[in-house]
């Protein structure tokens, strides 16, 4: 070989990257010693991105083309050089191929339990876990943002640091989708589309779109699940129709229980009622006398009661009555009804006041 040919050899007239592998997301061409030919051939395949760099500086982005290299296809190169009027001799640069294709089936999940301040559960610890696919956007703020100068990058050295960011974006979309944390299992798609949007919106300064995100699973603890099993039944219950079970059972119970204070109960709601009655009766009476009319009945009295720090009801007195025999109801719990301007102790109203004469006190 002749020294025209050595030095012949030593230019590189073909630039590519063909890409036999599933996870790489950045190449640098190997140039070794070896310099760029004027008018050498890039060839930047489909879901390539051809990136220049000169002394550190990121400087001409090729799409996926066939380029011959010159002053023209190399505008940035050339001001950074300095070649205003063209050039002839060879040229060193770096050259780094980006992957754009979608990288998917990445898999995430959080270490430690993230946590949550439920507006009625308080502070709570999740876990949750799930799958996410990505692709490259903006080639040459990756390489400035994410993957600096190395000869190659993998999906395994970005995808650490993509799983810490995603775990942090994921608490904050959580935190703020609102959806009820005893709901989350039922909105995985809701949850997902939440962790997208919030991700997105970060990871666009890295040159990076995620084009999927699942939440696969979200676990808490077993006294949270027991607690949140108990706060949906207590809200898909009926109120009233829970206070009349409640009041057949504790009339079947006072009857079964004479001595043990039933008997004493019903005389007390026995008592209300027949206040009640009397009432009734006598205000059918004067309006008879005054109208010769037989008047409408006169309205149910019911109250709303506070029971576990939240309004529930209203309830007649039947189903107050069964509330105080299983101690849902007691001389101090707050009761409201139409008229009174405040929530009051139950032992206040006339016709609730009965319904406590007989009821044992409660087991110390």
């Amino acid at each position: 070989m002749g020294l025209f040919d050595k030095i012949k050899n030593e230019f590189i007239d073909i630039i590519e990257w063909v890409d036999n592998t599933k996870d790489t997301i950045v190449y640098k061409f190997p140039r070794y010693q070896n310099e760029i030919k004027n008018g050498a051939k890039l060839t930047v395949r489909e879901s390539q991105v051809a990136v220049f760099m000169n002394e550190g500086k990121i400087a001409d982005v090729f799409q996926p083309g066939m380029y011959d290299l010159t002053t023209n296809n190399m505008p940035i190169l050339s001001t950074l050089k300095g070649w205003k009027f063209g050039f002839n001799s060879p040229f060193k640069v770096d050259v780094f191929f980006i992957s754009t294709k979608q990288f998917i089936d990445q898999k995430w999940g959080t270490k430690n339990p993230i946590t949550l301040n439920d507006v009625r559960f308080g502070f709570i610890e999740l876990r949750s876990f799930g799958s996410f696919a990505f692709r490259v956007t903006d080639a040459a703020k990756f390489i400035k943002e994410i993957a600096g100068t190395n000869e190659s990058f993998t999906t395994d050295e970005v995808a650490e640091q993509l799983r810490s960011m995603i775990v942090t974006k994921f608490t904050d979309a959580v935190g703020e989708g609102n959806i009820p944390v005893e709901k989350f299992a039922a909105n995985m798609e809701e949850l997902s589309k939440l962790g997208q949007d919030k991700l997105n919106t970060d990871f666009l300064e890295y040159g990076l779109t995620i084009t999927k995100f699942l939440v696969e699973n979200v676990s808490m603890p077993d006294e949270l699940k027991k607690e949140i099993f108990n706060y949906s039944r207590l809200n898909a219950i009926d109120m009233n129709k829970l206070a009349q079970f409640n009041t057949a059972n504790a009339i079947k119970d006072a009857a079964n229980n004479q001595g043990l204070g039933g008997a004493g109960i019903g005389m007390g709601v026995g008592m209300g009622m027949g206040n009640m009655m009397t009432n009734m009766f006598n205000q059918t009476g004067m309006n008879n006398q005054t109208n010769g009319t037989v008047p409408p009945p006169p309205p149910i009295i019911q109250f709303h009661v506070v029971v576990n720090g939240a309004q529930a009801g209203p309830f007649n007195l039947q189903q107050l009555q069964a509330m105080a025999a299983s101690g849902q109801l007691n001389k101090t719990s707050l009761v409201w009804k139409n008229g009174l301007a405040n929530w009051l102790a139950a032992d206040t109203q006339p016709e609730l006041a009965a319904l406590f004469m007989n009821v044992p006190p409660p087991i110390v």
